[in-house]
């Protein structure tokens, strides 16, 4: 059961990050497992009943040690996430939920990172066929969430015939809804795993409509 992170948690991501190296880090690695690691297993515990139903969902905690075919200068990374996503080879081409802890805080939501031409053509495709439905889904997510979906969009416009969706026509990538919060007290305890929990199961239908189509 997911017991919440503490300051240790804290003090060892900031370590990681000014002391990058192994002869740190084993050092340090009780600590990494016990303040970090073991109470992220608890927290994906804690979300799995939210895709459970949901085939084809994977839920994913990553390693803190970089792969060594990327010939990162840094051995180990100073974060460690959760990624609710389609059990799919490109991760970065699958919608997911996710959380993420650093040095700075937590952030966490709904993110398509890099949907690529076939995904973004699909995604074209949809609203131009039904509109309507990925715009009430917008509104009330965005009500629901109290903030707006976001994304980084091409510098010249998509032609679109419908002006109602031609904001959208231009989405190029980091699709999001992210929720972004420094370390404070709420950060600490088990209450967390509600929070993260309600916001995902509010952002959930629109996870939903990226997977559907």
């Amino acid at each position: 059961m997911f017991q919440g992170f503490t300051p240790e948690t804290v003090d060892f991501l900031w370590g990681i990050r000014l002391n990058n190296n192994r002869e740190w880090f084993l050092e340090h690695k009780k600590q990494y497992v016990s303040s970090l690691y073991e109470p992220m297993k608890a927290l994906a515990a804690e979300l799995i009943p939210l895709v459970e139903d949901k085939l084809g969902t994977v839920v994913k905690v990553s390693r803190i040690y970089r792969d060594a075919r990327m010939h990162h200068p840094l051995p180990y990374k100073e974060s460690l996430w959760i990624c609710i996503r389609q059990d799919v080879q490109w991760w970065a081409e699958a919608p997911c939920l996710y959380f993420e802890i650093n040095p700075e805080g937590m952030d966490y939501g709904f993110f398509y990172y890099k949907p690529g031409s076939a995904g973004l053509e699909r995604f074209r495709r949809a609203l131009t066929a039904d509109p309507d439905r990925f715009l009430t889904l917008l509104e009330q997510t965005e009500q629901a969430v109290g903030q707006k979906l976001e994304a980084v969009s091409y510098k010249r416009p998509k032609p679109c015939e419908n002006p109602r969706v031609e904001e959208y026509f231009s989405w190029k990538e980091q699709i999001g809804c992210v929720r972004q919060e420094a370390f404070g007290p709420d950060s600490f305890g088990p209450e967390l795993a509600n929070r993260v929990a309600d916001f995902f199961q509010k952002l959930m239908p629109l996870y939903d409509y990226f997977i559907s189509i």
